[in-house]
């Protein structure tokens, strides 16, 4: 896969100077002493990269806990401790095994907190490029194949190896050739840690199906089968606190797109919030109906046993904390789980508060129109991207000329475009849903702005991505389409019925796509498409200028929360 630069301008270099005390005066039979530079032999930071230590903007993840009893407060320390251990694990499948000495290895704090955010020596918003010294480009496949091996050679591999598989790595024998090792087997002491804390935790647990889903999950964690949990998971309705933890999104595989990385959301659930969501799952087989794209690809019809609601997250570990933020969780993966019981979505709102109010308000400002900036509200971004999460739901999970799943089927770009299906099928769930009155707040136009908003945010996760990908299809497409239009002054405003008219073609090419399975077309697609021109990397620039953070990074614990 050949990497796309995302130009966020970098400006200036750091010039490295050394000044010493002036020499004594001395004698032509006594030298004078040479002062000796401090010699630095870990990695350095790269210069080009100097500006780049500041753009994430720290928030402390905190919620109230005073409605909790005792024993939930105790479990939620066990769930962040067994969260720390996903954390561990992460770290192995993205970077390897010496997270200590890496860490250890640079001298300059704030280039280590930075490599700690990156979990590794690649910055995960700009395309994945290598920031320090000493550190070669990352693996497309990071830890979870041998860096020699093609891709040709797993795919001729015996049928002995687990080729496909969500929950194994790659290795090799004594004799070079290709093993497959379940996650259960390589990480086993890790886990059973972990799930002994998960078992622990669901003895405090005043909820029954809380309690069973976390035992449940604890043998998963040590036998590689999701599946009960994640039904479990789904039965789990009541609970004022939640967890998702395990091996789960895809994403850190950009080779295959087939193994799955750890990662952890220790979650509270606000009451209020999830009551004014709790309607809408009920809509989906409706719209499901009524996608804009041709009857054989929407004979699925999605799980109606799903939820809304809205959390305070009060802990990220591993996949989920690395570089650029989740905001709202669509879980569970399985497809098998979607189409009997559809999924779970939960938004982040104290996470997608600190993004609304540090970042996505502040570009709006610098690139949006000014008679257009009215329509960039949080509860439009809070909506839009509610609904991209229940857009996931929609559409088709497996091909319909037999060529497996979708996921199977398009690879590595199966994930770029399920999240631009997402973000185009949400879009037009928020259409549709204001034009039959079951959405009244605001109008539909702040969900047009602050979706026009919402791409230059995320475009500056990097084009690397899954959701940079899909963002710079969408922006594409829709300049194209004249969805925007840009004045001389780089300023963006939506034209309303050319991008309702763009998001209906964007959304049948997507699900065709999806549908026959066509990795061809994808990979072509993302290729023309999937990159950031000139012209906008110019546009970005100025939010770098202006001094506004790309993402948050997050001062959390036990310790922030008053938790033993």
């Amino acid at each position: 896969m050949k990497k796309t630069s995302i130009a966020l301008i970098i400006s200036g270099i750091v010039a490295l100077s050394g000044c010493g005390e002036s020499a004594k005066p001395t004698t032509e039979t006594t030298p004078a002493k040479k002062e000796t530079a401090t010699v630095q032999t870990g990695p350095q930071l790269l210069p080009a990269f100097s500006d780049r230590l500041g753009i994430y903007q720290e928030v402390t993840l905190n919620t109230d806990l005073s409605h909790l009893s005792a024993n939930q407060k105790m479990m939620l320390g066990k769930l962040i401790d067994a969260s720390k251990i996903m954390d561990d694990l992460f770290w192995k499948q993205a970077y390897g095994d010496d997270k200590a000495g890496f860490l250890a290895s640079i001298d300059d704090p704030k280039v280590r907190e930075y490599a700690k955010i990156n979990y590794g020596p690649w910055d995960r918003l700009q395309s994945d490029d290598v920031f320090l010294t000493k550190n070669a480009e990352k693996a497309l496949g990071a830890q979870f194949y041998p860096h020699d091996m093609t891709k040709e050679e797993l795919e001729s591999a015996p049928d002995s190896v687990d080729k496909t598989g969500l929950y194994s790595v790659i290795r090799r024998d004594d004799k070079g050739a290709l093993i497959s090792i379940p996650f259960s087997k390589i990480y086993q002491t890790q886990l059973q840690q972990a799930s002994k804390l998960l078992l622990e935790a669901s003895a405090l647990a005043d909820d029954k199906e809380f309690a069973n889903y976390l035992q449940m999950r604890s043998v998963a964690l040590l036998n590689d089968d999701f599946q009960a949990s994640d039904f479990a998971w789904m039965d789990m309705k009541n609970n004022p606190i939640d967890v998702v933890i395990g091996p789960i999104e895809t994403y850190e595989d950009q080779l295959f797109g087939y193994r799955a990385a750890y990662e952890s959301y220790v979650l509270v659930k606000d009451l209020a919030w999830s009551q004014r969501l709790a309607k809408f799952a009920s809509f989906l087989p409706a719209l499901q109906r009524g996608l804009p794209v041709d009857e054989k690809f929407k004979q699925e019809t999605p799980g109606t046993d799903a939820d809304l609601n809205a959390y305070d997250v009060i802990y990220y570990a591993g996949h989920s904390n690395a570089g650029g933020k989740t905001i709202a969780i669509n879980l569970p993966n399985d497809e098998e789980v979607q189409l009997k019981k559809g999924t779970r979505r939960l938004q982040l709102k104290n996470a997608m508060k600190a993004k609304f109010d540090h970042i996505l308000d502040p570009i709006a400002k610098v690139l949006i129109a000014p008679e257009q900036r009215k329509h960039v509200t949080f509860d439009a971004f809070f909506a839009n991207t509610m609904f991209h999460e229940v857009a996931h739901g929609l559409g088709i999970k497996n091909t319909i000329n037999g060529k497996g799943t979708v996921r199977q089927s398009l690879k590595e770009h199966a994930s770029a475009l399920e999240e631009g299906k997402a973000d185009i099928l949400g879009l037009y769930m928020i259409t549709e849903l204001f034009k039959q009155g079951q959405i009244s707040q605001g109008v539909v136009e702040d969900n047009y702005v602050t979706f026009m908003a919402g791409i230059f945010r995320s475009v500056r996760f990097g084009a690397s991505s899954a959701h940079g990908k899909a963002n710079m299809v969408r922006f594409n497409y829709f300049q194209q389409a004249g969805a925007f239009e840009r004045d001389a002054n780089g300023l963006y405003a939506v034209n309303f019925e050319k991008m309702a008219k763009a998001m209906a073609s964007l959304s049948e090419l997507i699900l065709t796509i999806q549908g026959t399975g066509d990795y061809a077309q994808v990979d072509q697609l993302i290729k023309d498409s999937g990159l950031i021109k000139p012209e906008l990397a110019a546009d970005l620039a100025k939010l770098t200028k202006a001094n506004i953070p790309v993402d948050i990074d997050f001062k959390q614990g036990k310790e922030v929360l008053g938790l033993n």
